[in-house]
């Protein structure tokens, strides 16, 4: 029995020495993988960086169109045609005609209204998004 031991005993201290530490092939690959996950998480940072740059892009825009909407709610009889740019590079433009009646004709003086369209666009990259509002507002008298 005292032999049984003697063996048991040094297979255990051998196991021992080889599962002291990790192989070179082993750390090699756990640092492939490392590397794998970190690429990942950066891609994945960027978009979601890219991905508010072109939200906070189109609020801005939105918010334009809105106000000059809100500047045009009584355009003259003749409508209105302007363009602009802003210092941030945002391109708009407003313009309006006369809504006609049923019958193809005009509407009355009192009862003038004009469609507006306003257009607000801005280059981002190869693209060119931009954000279009269309609304009807009140004629003021010839």
């Amino acid at each position: 029995m005292a032999a049984f031991l003697k063996v048991d005993t040094a297979l255990n201290s051998s196991r021992r020495q080889r599962s002291a530490g990790f192989s070179l092939l082993e750390m090699v690959v756990a640092i492939a993988i490392l590397g794998l996950a970190l690429g990942a998480l950066y891609q994945a940072a960027g978009g979601a960086t890219r991905n508010v740059r072109t939200d906070e892009r189109y609020a801005y825009a939105t918010e334009l169109a809105q106000s000059l909407l809100a500047n045009h709610t009584r355009v003259p009889a003749q409508g209105v045609s302007e363009r602009g740019e802003t210092a941030g590079g945002f391109v708009w433009e407003v313009v309006t005609r006369p809504v006609e009646g049923r019958e193809g004709r005009e509407r009355s003086a009192s009862t003038a209204l004009h469609e507006i369209q306003i257009i607000v666009a801005w280059s981002e990259g190869l693209r060119s998004p931009e954000v279009v509002l269309n609304s009807v507002v009140e004629g003021e008298s010839r």
